[in-house]
């Protein structure tokens, strides 16, 4: 059976400035064997040729843009498919403003279509205009649903989720969340790796560390889903969830031989691992799409307390 590999990189690939033991080995071994593999990131701040060129420095070379989508991608591709000719407001970096304009989305700080939120500093100026254009009619869309990011094993940094967040709570009007685990962003993945393998694919492997994203998209798309233990979700937590990932794996170098081989390795399939009561890491959403009442229009909070 032909098998293609969608792989997050924060906490699968690296952590911080450094790879994660093995993780160079298994690409190498994706690489040799042929085996079709596109990273797939939330992450809307870097180009794909940015993501080559680190992870070039880490120690993992000869890799080329089409390797990566990242959530700006998966953004402009939505906005072209589905509004033609829209023009937008954004509060984002150079990966998610390259995308939009390769894709010839003009933007608009009057009266825009959009207002689109991605990773990157906010001032109060930019988030006040973006209020003002929502309120004038532009609709809110936000490149992923992090609220917040795992830099270190004791640092975070603000996701677009939580800049959305407020303004979903300035405005009183919902944002629409792109990026893992929407479907979209799955579906568009997944027809990036057919090109990437001239042909369709019997089946396709998410490789991920978290739960709420990497997962439940998987789980939701039809694909299968492997977690690594490396990154953001210990193992105790895991019997939390209603979706469960098919196999559970210390990282990805317990993939390496079995890329080389086609032997498929037993090491902790899941749901063996389901244990309940332990409740790990930072407290509070991760991501937007936790929230209840997604599709109920939110009102807007009274001016004072």
């Amino acid at each position: 059976m032909k098998t293609g590999h969608l792989i997050d990189m924060d906490g699968v690939i690296y952590r911080e400035n450094q790879l994660i033991p093995g993780a160079g080995e298994f690409v190498e071994a994706l690489v040799a064997t042929g085996t079709p593999f596109l990273f797939l990131t939330n992450n809307s701040a870097p180009t794909p040729e940015d993501l080559a060129v680190r992870l070039k420095h880490l120690g993992i070379p000869g890799l080329s843009p089409r390797h990566f989508y990242t959530s700006a991608l998966n953004t402009a591709e939505f906005l072209s498919e589905t509004h033609p000719g829209c023009t937008v407001f954004v509060i984002g970096e150079g990966g998610l403003l390259t995308a939009l304009h390769e894709r010839q989305i003009a933007s608009d700080a009057l009266h825009p279509s959009y207002v689109v939120v991605g990773e990157g500093v906010a001032t109060m100026e930019k988030l006040g205009k973006a209020h003002e254009c929502i309120e004038r009619g532009a609709r809110l869309l936000a490149t992923n649903p992090d609220n917040w990011c795992p830099v270190s094993s004791e640092k975070t940094r603000p996701g677009a989720g939580a800049m959305a967040a407020f303004l979903e709570a300035s405005t009183g009007r919902r944002a629409y969340y792109l990026g893992k685990p929407n479907g979209y962003m799955f579906h568009r993945a997944r027809r990036r790796l057919a090109e990437l393998a001239l042909g369709e694919l019997d089946q396709v492997v998410m490789l991920g560390d978290t739960m709420e994203t990497d997962i439940r998209g998987a789980v939701e798309a039809g694909m299968y889903a492997f977690l690594v233990l490396s990154g953001s979700t210990q193992l105790e937590s895991v019997g939390d969830y209603v979706y469960q990932p098919t196999r559970i794996l210390q990282s990805v170098a317990d993939l390496t031989d079995e890329i080389k081989t086609g032997a498929a390795s037993d090491r902790l399939d899941s749901p063996a691992f389901n244990r309940e009561g332990f409740h790990t890491g930072k407290s509070g959403h991760r991501h937007q799409t936790d929230l209840l009442a997604l599709y109920k229009p939110r009102p807007r909070p009274a001016m004072t307390k």
